[in-house]
């Protein structure tokens, strides 16, 4: 291992830990070449056991022999970059990490067809901006038995420093990549598709139908104004979740979690 000392979060190499945006870090051109970060022990083990490639470490200096310990271990030889707790805390977010941030290679992402060949539930986020949400979504995802997540163009990156802590890894659990063709392209791969939103032909979640689906897609979207109206006319179900308390609707995390109890395959 290659223990570096800083004081100062402009050393060299530090860079992708304090001033690159997520914009800078992403690479959506080409994946390969992009980097996101990971936060604290356990859920960069989650990446690591996944398969992605570490580039650096950034801990305090009493982590190197305490949480970052086995990480260090497991990275081999890349730089683990170290200072004082005052300092590392200027970085934002940084108290929230436990202590240590692990910069990692993004990877190429998979085909539609790859994730849609063997699956049997999908879920297809549309336009979700909020990182927390996305988050909630892909941890719900992975707990609750979906196979596989697409997202539109419009989503926000599931590799989002954010997003990766709130999913607690989830994001390297399960298979996701972006959908660019219409939601009704899903089709072409066998699947029925169910857009969760409130319209006078939904049905109840509890439908017998869908259950009796082999392979379906539920459709999320934005937290704000939900599906829009193309693609609700376009799926093959609308499907409402049952309020009381004259309550009108979930959360979009809190949405998820319902539906994919509810509609898991069998």
């Amino acid at each position: 291992m290659s223990i570096i000392e800083i004081s100062s979060l402009n050393h060299p190499g530090v860079e992708i830990f304090s001033t690159l945006t997520e914009a800078q870090l992403r690479n959506r051109l080409e994946p390969s070449k992009g980097i996101f970060i990971a936060e604290s022990p356990k859920v960069i083990h989650v990446a690591l056991n996944a398969g992605y490639e570490p580039i650096a470490l950034l801990c305090e200096r009493k982590h190197i022999t305490g949480d970052a310990a086995s990480l260090i271990e497991r990275c081999g030889d890349i730089p683990v970059y170290t200072g004082e707790r005052e300092l590392l805390a200027s970085l934002t977010g940084y108290t929230l990490t436990r202590g240590v941030l692990c910069a990692m290679r993004r990877r190429e992402h998979p085909k539609v067809e790859d994730i849609c060949q063997d699956a049997k539930r999908i879920v297809v986020i549309d336009g979700v901006t909020d990182t927390t949400n996305i988050g909630a979504i892909f941890r719900s995802a992975a707990a609750l038995g979906m196979d596989g997540v697409l997202l539109t163009p419009t989503s926000c990156d599931p590799l989002n420093r954010r997003a990766v802590r709130v999913s607690m890894g989830s994001v390297f659990l399960v298979p996701w990549t972006w959908l660019d063709a219409p939601i009704p392209s899903l089709h072409e791969q066998g699947f029925r598709t169910a857009a969760m939103a409130l319209s006078d032909n939904s049905v109840s979640i509890d439908h017998p139908a869908l259950k009796e689906e082999e392979k379906l897609a539920i459709i999320l979207g934005t937290e704000g104004d939900g599906l829009s109206h193309r693609v609700i006319e376009e799926a093959d179900y609308v499907v409402r979740i049952p309020m009381s308390h004259e309550v009108d609707s979930l959360n979009v995390a809190a949405a998820s979690a319902v539906a994919f109890w509810e509609l898991r395959a069998k």
